[in-house]
């Protein structure tokens, strides 16, 4: 690991194909969907939520998770619960993503490596202070998986929730919008906003007011992409992202970091190959 690289950087490239289970294995949809849930939307927002129960109305939601557009949260929180019980999302989810990595990594699901990944993963997960992070703090309330594959998805999602809740607290310090988040990303990486698959739905109307409103801000030129100004916002967010991300990583010592480091490649790059990024 090089010595300029933030720990939580390196980590981020590491955890997030894990973290990202829940999205792009179909088991995790077919688990819910079998509850009853409508649609793939459903699933997201039952998976997601579950942790906060089902007295959470939409706002909260629509807070915590940030960058969807007004609205959207509302149209599956809350008659999600009319459907299912947060109790059994949590536990479909998890049954379904573990499924998911276990079709992925094959033989590699059931290594010595990946329990040994999972605890020291899990060592960090669970030691970062909740003050602040109100997605990581439900998802720490939860039991702890025993399955060592279960344990290392369950770990992941919290350093992965942990590091959202910090994103949104970058965002928020240079005035970023939820919809203009994606806007952001979407120019930084050089790809129209319109293209964008999380906002590429929307009314183009909607979308060009919110482009509209960081053009007035000098964050988007003329032309429709990122000027100087836009592109230093964008990586003051990231950089403020890793260093509120980094308290997990402070329970580990060097040795640990390493061997997480080396234990974690193989898993990350099979779920990586599979994934259709």
């Amino acid at each position: 690991m090089s010595h300029q690289e933030p720990v939580a950087r390196r980590m981020y490239d590491l955890i997030e194909p894990i973290g990202l289970t829940p999205y792009f294995a179909d088991e995790s949809d077919q688990a819910l969907l079998s509850l009853g849930l409508r649609n793939q939307w459903d699933a997201y927002f039952a998976g997601r939520a579950a942790p906060f129960g089902r007295s959470v109305p939409a706002e909260v939601v629509h807070a915590v998770f940030y960058n969807f557009a007004p609205g959207e949260v509302a149209r599956h929180i809350p008659k999600v619960w009319d459907l299912t019980t947060p109790e059994a999302a949590l536990a479909a989810r998890e049954r379904g993503c573990v499924a998911g990595l276990r079709r992925i990594l094959g033989d590699l699901a059931d290594a010595p490596g990946v329990e040994r990944a999972a605890d020291l993963l899990l060592k960090a997960a669970i030691s970062a202070p909740v003050e602040g992070r109100a997605l990581y703090a439900a998802l720490r309330a939860l039991p702890v998986p025993q399955a060592p594959l279960a344990r290392l998805w369950h770990a992941a999602t919290l350093l992965r929730e942990h590091r959202g809740d910090g994103h949104i607290v970058a965002l928020l310090a240079e005035g970023i919008g939820g919809t203009e988040a994606h806007v952001l990303h979407a120019l930084s990486v050089d790809m129209p906003a319109h293209e964008f698959g999380r906002i590429g739905h929307l009314p183009a109307a909607q979308l060009d007011a919110v482009i509209d409103g960081m053009r007035d801000r000098g964050l988007v030129g003329a032309d429709g992409w990122l000027t100087s100004a836009g592109r230093a916002a964008k990586e003051r967010v990231e950089a403020m992202t890793d260093r509120l991300a980094e308290a997990p990583y402070n329970a580990l010592d060097a040795d640990e970091i390493d061997r997480l480091v080396k234990e974690l490649e193989p898993i990350s790059a099979a779920v990586q190959a599979d994934f259709p990024w």
